[in-house]
């Protein structure tokens, strides 16, 4: 269900400058060759107030199967006998620098806070932390911007090598965390790769790093539950799951940095880890299409968009201000009556964490399946 434009009188008449204003962060979870070229990105930021960009294995494997703005590219490493695992990277790191390039001029104006652009690394390897180390690396050295973020996952095997990077002055984007628990790792993981990297005299403030905790899909998984149920109780806990969620991962984030830990990094010059909002486009119809917008408004956060739910945002979205604060102990009860029916929430995030490193694995797959199936056509006399 789409939402109906509200009055005019009660709503700002630039939605997206009201919700920066409310120390929301709005960044553009899509990226291709075609933005770039056609000044696109650049017309968001200028336009519709787009700081970041985020980008994932899906979002690329659509990209090149999208038109023809990769050919050239395609052409010249077919020529040159690449393999494809390096012609991935080549694709990703030139369209990744490009729009780190764009946003460039928000970097510098932020110092350093915003004007991110994220790649992620192959999630094949997010059981394996010497590889993950190794190309979180090699794709720094390769795009070599100070305003990259490179996504590692919170596996578990994913936490030593956000240490490891952050340790030697790599930002982070810590991907495809569902649980409070992980979550909480994760701040550890950070905070510890900042004090090795000040032990080793690195300067922190050009450090950056956010969380980015997704949204939709606790909802789709929850209300899959809810629904084979089927109860009245049931269906009155429908599309609160997610947020409820969101919300205790922003009073774990307020709670951590109100540690002596925390306050000691940021007298080194350390930038706090922004919890970022990922997955934030509603998957059931039944839902407003904002929101995950409306609902997540909170100071010193990203929301990270799909084109369509920033165009809906801009529309439409009938913003109410802080929305996360004085919700905690409310958020509690929505995980305490989901488990009085039976839906044990370690069991919801653990099939979340595995699910989501096997869709971006499946995704990559695709991704080099399309690229050597483009190579092999441009190729050909």
């Amino acid at each position: 269900m789409t939402s109906q434009p509200q009055d005019k009188l009660s709503q700002p008449d630039d939605i997206l400058a009201a919700l920066t204003a409310q120390g929301v962060a709005i960044w553009l979870d899509d990226i291709s060759r075609e933005r770039l070229t056609t000044g696109n990105l650049a017309t968001l930021a200028r336009d519709m107030h787009v700081t970041g960009v985020t980008s994932n294995p899906t979002i690329f494997a659509h990209a090149v199967s999208t038109g023809h703005a990769y050919d050239q590219q395609l052409a010249d490493l077919a020529v040159r006998g690449v393999q494809i695992d390096e012609a991935a990277r080549a694709i990703t790191t030139y369209d990744i620098r490009w729009a780190c390039d764009v946003l460039r001029p928000i970097y510098d104006s932020t110092d350093g806070v915003d004007g991110r652009v994220s790649i992620e690394v192959d999630p094949r390897i997010a059981k394996d932390t010497a590889k993950t180390i190794a190309e979180a690396r090699a794709l720094w050295w390769s795009v070599d911007r100070p305003n990259l973020f490179i996504k590692i996952p919170a596996t578990l095997e994913g936490l030593p090598a956000i240490t490891q990077c952050l340790s030697e002055g790599i930002s982070v984007n810590v991907t495809l965390i569902f649980s409070l628990e992980r979550y909480g790792q994760v701040i550890d993981a950070f905070m510890a790769g900042l004090e090795q990297a000040a032990t080793a005299g690195h300067d922190l403030a050009p450090i950056g790093s956010v969380a980015s905790f997704f949204v939709s899909r606790v909802d789709t998984e929850v209300d899959g539950r809810l629904d084979k149920i089927g109860t009245p109780e049931a269906a009155a806990l429908r599309g609160k799951a997610a947020i409820a969620n969101a919300r205790l991962a922003y009073e774990l984030h307020e709670q951590r940095t109100a540690t002596p830990r925390w306050a000691a990094l940021e007298q080194a010059g350390a930038a706090p880890q922004r919890p970022l909002w990922a997955s934030t486009s509603t998957k059931d119809p039944a839902f407003e299409d904002t929101l995950y917008v409306v609902e997540l408004v909170a100071p010193g956060t990203v929301n990270t968009m799909p084109e369509a739910t920033l165009h809906a945002t801009a529309a439409h979205a009938p913003l109410r201000g802080d929305t996360v604060h004085g919700t905690y102990d409310a958020a509690r009860q929505v995980f305490a009556d989901l488990e009085a029916l039976g839906i044990a929430y370690d069991d919801v995030v653990d099939v979340l964490e595995r699910e989501g490193v096997q869709k971006f694995a499946t995704s990559w797959h695709e991704f080099l399946e399309t690229i050597e199936t483009n190579m092999a056509a441009v190729a050909k006399p």
